[in-house]
């Protein structure tokens, strides 16, 4: 085997992390001995031993002399676990193979230094590519303390996702759908609007065996949430989270000549009775400010945001320049009808220099259907 073999397998048990490290990266080792891997490991969940110290644990001889090939950077720093350079000298290992950079502060080229200070052979730089592609949530989050968002939509071919009537269900077949369950499994929140809310009464959850629902978050500037709908219902059983903005109520309440300062905080306080914490922005243009909402939510450890709105909100989170991600399902059919509704809703562009510039970053058949991955430029 080779070391790009070695690199390769790290990276396979990197991916067995997926959903489940956030907001930590994803992260795979491998320990080398003569030509023999005698350990290897990756990092399970937030909070649990990193993947150097699993690999370390799962030895089956002394690692003196060997070689560790590790997808990101070993950390140096004390956190939830100890330093990994600090297991790494311990064992005796005399060459470390890292494949990502760590942009987080408290590393950054600090634990390549330790180690190589301490007379180890690291190579830096190995398979990155291969290894940054781990980890984009991570890099934009421990670089911008806010979430990577990923908009995600299921449309016909000619760009539909809902009939002239609103329905919608269903777009896409089942195989395409069970990989939107495992994209909510992989993301610590997902994101969807009041009209969504309304107009489908959704759950928002994850429906596989073993899969982790995310954080629920509710778009609804005016507090009109239905005490009574699915996501209020579920909210001591799935944590959720509404985002208002703070003019738009007290305005229409005021309206009619009563308190609306009043009004907002009894909603309000009916929806935290039912285990909801409600958010305030600051307000943008009668709308929860979506710049500031992803401030918040990074703010209490929020990584990732599935993105599931309609078009309405899909385009004010292009406008507000928060997507990072677009995964657009195409279902080989076709709605037709000018009042069908579109993906992206808004006034749109005007000519074709103001559209919203993507790259292309894979396609894939998935069932009947085509998975189409961009990212935002």
């Amino acid at each position: 085997m080779t070391d790009r073999d070695y690199m390769s397998r790290a990276i396979e048990l990197a991916k067995l992390g997926i959903g489940w490290t956030n907001p930590n990266p994803m992260v795979g080792a491998v320990i080398v001995k003569d030509g023999r891997i005698i350990g290897e490991g990756y990092h399970r969940r937030c909070g649990e031993l990193h993947a150097e110290r699993n690999a370390i644990a799962s030895l089956t001889e002394p690692a003196d002399g060997a070689s560790i090939y590790v997808t990101l950077e070993p950390c140096c720093h004390y956190g939830r676990t100890p330093p990994c350079t600090e297991a790494i000298l311990e064992q005796g290992i005399t060459r470390v193979v890292i494949g990502s950079r760590d942009p987080n502060p408290k590393v950054a080229g600090r634990g390549a230094r330790i180690l190589r200070e301490a007379g180890i052979q690291v190579e830096e730089d190995f398979m990155r590519e291969e290894c940054d592609r781990l980890n984009p949530v991570f890099f934009h989050y421990i670089t911008s303390k806010t979430p990577y968002v990923i908009m995600k939509y299921a449309m016909t071919a000619d760009g539909k996702i809902a009939t002239r009537t609103g329905a919608s269900k269903w777009i896409t077949g089942e195989e395409a759908r069970m990989e939107v369950q495992r994209l909510r499994h992989r993301c610590m929140g997902i994101m969807a609007g009041i009209g969504t809310v309304l107009a489908d009464d959704p759950m928002l959850n994850v429906r596989i065996e073993g899969g982790k629902s995310p954080v629920r978050i509710i778009c609804d500037s005016g507090l009109r949430i239905p005490l009574d709908c699915r996501i209020c219902r579920t909210a001591k059983e799935y944590p959720t989270i509404v985002a208002c903005a703070a003019d738009v109520l007290r305005d229409e309440v005021r309206a009619d000549g009563s308190d609306g300062k009043s009004a907002e905080s009894n909603k309000r306080r009916e929806l935290e009775a039912l285990g909801i914490q409600v958010v305030r922005t600051s307000g943008c243009g009668g709308r929860v400010d979506l710049k500031e909402l992803m401030e918040i939510l990074g703010g209490q450890g929020i990584d990732s945001i599935l993105l599931e709105g309609g078009g309405t909100l899909n385009d004010s989170a292009l406008r507000a320049g928060i997507v990072r991600e677009i995964q657009a399902f195409v279902a080989p059919k076709i709605f037709g009808g000018k009042e069908a509704k579109t993906p992206v809703a808004g006034i749109g562009a005007g000519i074709p220099d103001e559209a919203v510039p993507l790259t292309l970053g894979k396609i894939s058949q998935i069932g009947e259907d085509l998975l189409l991955e961009y990212r935002c430029v």
